[in-house]
């Protein structure tokens, strides 16, 4: 057997290898934890402390934080109607996440669609495709979120597609740059030369190459939609009451900043670590996925075991 067949052999499968790298890591890993947990939170949440999250309690309406005598859900303070602040977090986990990754999908397979296609056609529909683009990109992206919402009303559906559309240049730019370089190379002209159809090309050749890219740029763009998404519910145009989300809970607490600070801090606090770790993930995907910089990780990994 032959030194490169047992090299192959030898090799750990993609999973292990990647848990191997985020193990190499340790910001990473703690960035992976905490979003396994807010995942989690997001699924759980509103089935578990749905009904404590909206249950009014005025006597207790601005309690403090840290005041351990209480049941957990206490221990971040409550808010002016007396509702958990720790409870109503997890809540809002749901509607944070899921508008953030609904808009992120829908934005990352129409936007890399279209890059494919303006990539690999001809030069008049790649040059239809990329003024679409241009014209989007024309107008500041929350200017046209804060102008739809008034018209269309503010829902989750219409926030998810609002920012979404707002994203698609992204994507679209990203992927065609890629695809343009990519379809030069040596084994996408050997593919042509065997009779490969074009739609072979771009999705098993191409697309593959392309992947390791968009996701890692899906993972930052998670970051930056929640954080616009959380800015629209600060300025009451988001998601609306009795819905919940970690922007419209800061927003709730704005007026009471200087007598009940904790309102607006959790939800921002949660906001910020989620942003960080978010962060920190793409950067670690950037560097586990690229073939050329992902040794310095591997080596991490055999060193850890």
């Amino acid at each position: 057997m032959s030194l490169d067949a047992t090299a192959v052999i030898d090799e750990p499968p993609f999973f292990k290898r990647m848990v191997r790298m985020l193990l190499a890591d340790k910001f990473a890993l703690c960035a992976a934890i905490f979003l396994l947990i807010i995942v989690l939170m997001a699924i759980i949440g509103p089935s578990w402390l749905g009904d404590l999250a909206t249950k009014q309690n005025l006597r207790g309406r601005n309690a403090a934080p840290f005041d351990f005598d209480k049941a957990w859900v206490w221990w971040m303070g409550a808010d002016a109607l007396g509702r958990p602040l720790l409870a109503r977090i997890i809540v809002a986990t749901q509607n944070t996440i899921m508008v953030a990754a609904g808009a992120v999908l829908i934005s990352a397979v129409t936007g890399t669609v279209l890059g494919l296609i303006a990539g690999f056609s001809s030069p008049r529909i790649s040059q239809i495709i990329m003024r679409l683009a241009d014209v989007i990109m024309s107008f500041p992206s929350l200017l046209i979120a804060v102008i739809v919402l008034y018209i269309l009303g503010s829902s989750i559906l219409n926030l998810m597609m609002v920012l979404a559309i707002t994203r698609i240049p992204v994507y679209l730019r990203t992927t065609r740059a890629e695809v343009l370089e990519i379809r030069e190379r040596m084994f996408v002209q050997a593919a042509r030369v065997m009779g490969a159809s074009s739609k072979r090309i771009v999705f098993r050749h191409i697309l593959p190459v392309v992947l390791p890219t968009l996701t890692t740029l899906a993972t930052l763009d998670f970051a930056y939609v929640m954080l616009a998404e959380s800015a629209l519910s600060f300025l009451g145009i988001g998601i609306q009451p009795p819905e919940i989300t970690w922007g419209l809970m800061i927003s709730q607490g704005r007026q009471y900043l200087t007598n009940a600070w904790w309102l607006s801090f959790w939800p921002g606090l949660a906001i910020i670590l989620t942003t960080m770790s978010l962060n920190l993930l793409s950067n670690w995907l950037r560097i586990a996925l690229d073939p050329v910089q992902r040794w310095r990780l591997e080596m991490k990994g055999a060193k850890n075991g």
